[in-house]
């Protein structure tokens, strides 16, 4: 068998020829290659084989590497970079050629020689844990919650740790009123009309794009929006018009989580509380939506339930709102805190969000106002609210808006009742109780088929005091009259021209806005939202405050004449506001109304104006609870003159009885303390011959009484009494109840130390009391003359009357 020699393992370098390998693993006794590995061959064999194959391998690696790195150095600037980091840790960039320094400065001395270095050290400790503390306390206040309650302060620096939370609001705010620009924009320039009809278009594009873009800005800029939509004198009514949809068109959120906010609040399954719940909401508010739902008792009622989340969004829109007006008040430069205007906003806005003070908010306004029968409230249920949850009794009755809508001659008469009822309403709240619903928008009212009106959503209350009260309704006597003087002193006494205001020309330019106005039949003829404005133009020049109270009370009453207009375009909020303010002056006995009725009464130099007074029980009398203030036994006589003498003297009645009576008290001292020449003039000028007619009519009948009272004594012939009982029978029956009144008044004691107290001072005037005995013998002479005039024809008509009943039995008996 052949012998196999061994094989010699052999690393072929990168550069060894296909040749010479072929020729290796052939097993040729000759290589082929040069002479040198021909020795090394011989030398070594096989191990300077390898050497010779790893020499080539390693200077291919050097090779390659150095190009890489020659590569590197060029693409990323290597040997530059190197140099500016040896620059950098030599710090030869600061080396300056031209410094000369002498030498090494000495180490620095503590300033305070009572100090050593130690003790510097010490306070360094010190202070770095102060700061250390610090910011250890920062830290710990993002850990506290936002305030369940407003407090500004708190608020502050709640969002002053979060400023991004702010910037992404302020972004998203800016962001949709710059859409809102273009839209509007847009929108004008494609639209084309005459110029009148393109103003009151162009107005009401601008309300639609702004009630679109607080839609989408959430609840608090839906709030901001219906309050703006009651303020037809600031916004115009186009704008108006387009914001008043916010009332009605907010989207509501999903029944589920109004579903589980409900179990949440009252602690067990919506099933437990109610036997059945709507699927939709009946209604869907800024902060929250109604479902009708009913109770196990059969009860209907409506359950309010929460937006979640609702606290901080609106919290956070608050302190953007006062973040706007602290910088508009920088710019503008006024000197009032405007800030103040968001914190109040935000009381109320926070206040609404709970619903257990909307609750007992209700409760103490039914209290308040049980006593007045036209005003309607809906019961609470305790035991079914909580923080998110309300339950209240079901009002039935139709809503502002649906009467509007149905645009029908019912509808309007109701939509009138609805107003007017609504006006004596916020007097009751503003002169009466001084509890005001602060929230009184046409989504909050119902007209009750029983003729009351209903009030929903008692989430803010405004409380007022007795001062501003009285001065509220001094200032409705005063724009009714036209007296803008004391307008400007009732506007001081609410508390909105500030201390050091000009008195005198806040009047003159109060008087020359006003102008323009006239005056019909004694009142101010205008509308009460341009009497507003003017009023507010005015107030704005001379950096006026606005108290919320006031706001709220024009508010109403702005957005219950914008309600009427769509009944009746001529309604006027004074006229529908006066009779009530008439009656409270004439009722209330204090000197806060005192002092007003004697500015409608006199003047200045306390003369007494009959033509004011006219006006005062004109009006007065318009309202059916006027005629209560006079007594039972006068009001059937008041209403038999109604259709049978003049409007003017059915006044001068109404003012003749009321004096004497109880309620006359507050007119009786206020002619006590008249100058008495002053009246006696107005008893015998132009503008009193209504009532000297009716003063007239007065002694002729107790003339009358007494002839025919005289008559039967004299003749003392029991055939006249028979007559005269038969004449007079009839007539008896009609002016019986008024005689024995006009002896009351006549005999009054009270009214005859008034009448001799006048008639003294008339006296220092011969040509005035001339006057008053020539007015005095035509008054007695004309009531005489009809008074006679009046037997003769009565014992003529008892005559003829017992002829006739003669002849008629005669021919009966024939």
């Amino acid at each position: 068998m052949a012998t196999v020699s061994p094989l010699v393992p052999v690393i072929c370098s990168a550069k060894t020829t296909p040749g010479t390998r072929k020729n290796h693993f052939n097993g040729g006794s000759r290589s082929v290659g040069p002479k040198k590995n021909q020795k090394l061959s011989k030398s070594g064999g096989g191990l300077g084989n390898i050497v010779e194959v790893v020499q080539k391998d390693v200077e291919f690696l050097k090779t390659g590497f150095n190009k890489g790195l020659q590569w590197a150095n060029k693409a990323f600037r290597i040997p530059e970079v190197s140099k500016k980091v040896e620059e950098l840790v030599w710090l030869r960039n600061v080396e300056d050629p031209q410094a000369k320094f002498s030498g090494f400065p000495s180490w620095p001395q503590p300033s305070y020689p009572e100090l050593s270095g130690v003790d510097l050290f010490l306070a360094d400790l010190k202070a770095l844990e102060v700061y250390v503390g610090y910011y250890y306390y920062l830290a710990k206040m993002w850990t506290k919650p936002l305030p369940e309650f407003y407090d500004a302060q708190e608020v502050t620096d709640y969002f002053t740790l979060r400023p991004h939370v702010v910037a992404l609001r302020v972004l998203e705010v800016f962001t949709a009123f710059v859409s809102a620009t273009i839209k509007f924009r847009i929108s004008k320039i494609s639209s084309t009309a005459d110029e009148d009809a393109h103003k009151s278009l162009s107005d009401y594009n601008f309300g639609i794009v702004l009630k679109d873009t607080m839609l989408n800005l959430g609840p608090t800029f839906i709030k901001v929006g219906q309050s703006l939509s009651t303020r037809p004198d600031i916004i115009g009514n186009e704008i108006s018009e387009a914001l008043s949809e916010l009332h009605d068109q907010i989207p509501p959120f999903p029944r589920d989580e109004a579903m589980k906010i409900i179990e949440e609040e009252l602690g067990a399954p919506v099933k437990t509380f109610f036997s059945y719940v709507s699927e939709e909401p009946v209604a869907a508010a800024s902060f929250g939506q109604v479902y009708k739902a009913s109770t196990y008792d059969g009860i209907d009622v409506a359950v309010k339930v929460q937006r979640p989340n609702l606290h901080h969004v609106v919290v956070r829109d608050i302190y953007l709102l006062r973040i706007g007006l602290g910088l508009l008040q920088k710019i503008a430069k006024r000197q009032n805190d405007l800030r103040l205007y968001a914190d109040e906003l935000g009381k109320g806005l926070i206040g609404e969000l709970d619903y257990n003070l909307e609750a007992a908010n209700a409760l103490e306004f039914m209290e308040v106002h049980s006593r007045f029968p036209f005003i309607c409230l809906p019961k609470v249920f305790p035991h079914l609210t909580k923080k998110r949850v309300l339950t209240m009794e079901w009002l039935v009755g139709d809503s502002p808006s649906e009467l509007i809508s149905a645009s029908s001659p019912e509808s309007k008469r109701k939509l009138l009742d609805l107003v007017n009822k609504g006006v004596e309403a916020s007097l009751v709240q503003l002169l009466e109780t001084g509890l005001m619903h602060a929230d009184p928008h046409p989504g909050n009212l119902r007209y009750i088929s029983s003729g009351k009106i209903g009030f929903l959503d008692f989430g803010l209350l405004c409380r007022m005091e007795k001062k501003h009260q009285f001065a509220m309704l001094a200032s409705v006597v005063h724009i009714v009259n036209g007296d803008w003087v004391s307008l400007v002193n009732d506007l001081t006494e609410m508390d909105v021209i500030r201390p050091g205001t000009n008195i005198r020309r806040f009047a003159l330019d109060l008087e020359y806005a006003m102008g323009e106005f006239e005056v019909d039949n004694g009142m101010l003829d205008a509308k009460f939202s341009r009497v507003l404005g003017k009023i507010w133009s005015v107030a704005l020049k001379y950096h006026c405050r606005m108290p919320p109270y006031y706001i709220l009370v024009l508010r109403s009453l702005a957005s219950l004449e914008g309600l009427a207009v769509a009944a009746d375009p001529t309604f006027k909020t004074f006229e529908a506001a006066y009779p009530y303010v008439v009656q409270k002056l004439l009722v209330d006995n204090s000197p806060a109304t005192r002092r007003i009725l004697h500015s409608v009464v006199f003047n200045r130099r306390r003369e007494f104006q009959w033509q004011r007074l006219a006006v005062f029980l004109r009006v007065g009398a318009t309202r059916k609870g006027l005629h209560a203030l006079v007594p039972s036994n006068t009001r059937t006589s008041l209403t038999q003159t109604t259709n049978e003498v003049a409007p003017e003297v059915n006044l001068a009645n109404l003012a003749l009885r009321l004096l004497p009576s109880k309620n006359g008290l507050v007119l009786r001292r206020l002619l006590m303390t008249a100058d008495g020449a002053s009246l006696i003039q107005a008893l015998v000028s132009k503008e009193a011959s209504s009532f000297r007619q009716q003063l007239c009519k007065a002694v002729a009948d107790i003339l009358y009484q007494s002839m025919c009272k005289t008559l039967m004594q004299v003749l003392s012939i029991s055939k006249f009494s028979s007559l005269m009982s038969i004449s007079t029978g009839a007539e008896n029956s009609q002016i019986s109840s008024t005689n024995i009144e006009y002896e009351s008044i006549l005999r009054d004691r009270r009214l005859r130390v008034i009448f001799f107290k006048s008639l003294n001072s008339a006296k220092k005037d011969p040509i005035l009391l001339l006057r008053f005995c020539w007015a005095s013998f035509v008054l007695f002479f004309v009531a005489s003359a009809v008074a006679s005039h009046r037997l003769l024809v009565s014992i003529a008509g008892a005559y003829l009357g017992r002829l006739s009943y003669n002849s008629k039995q005669i021919a009966a008996t024939a």
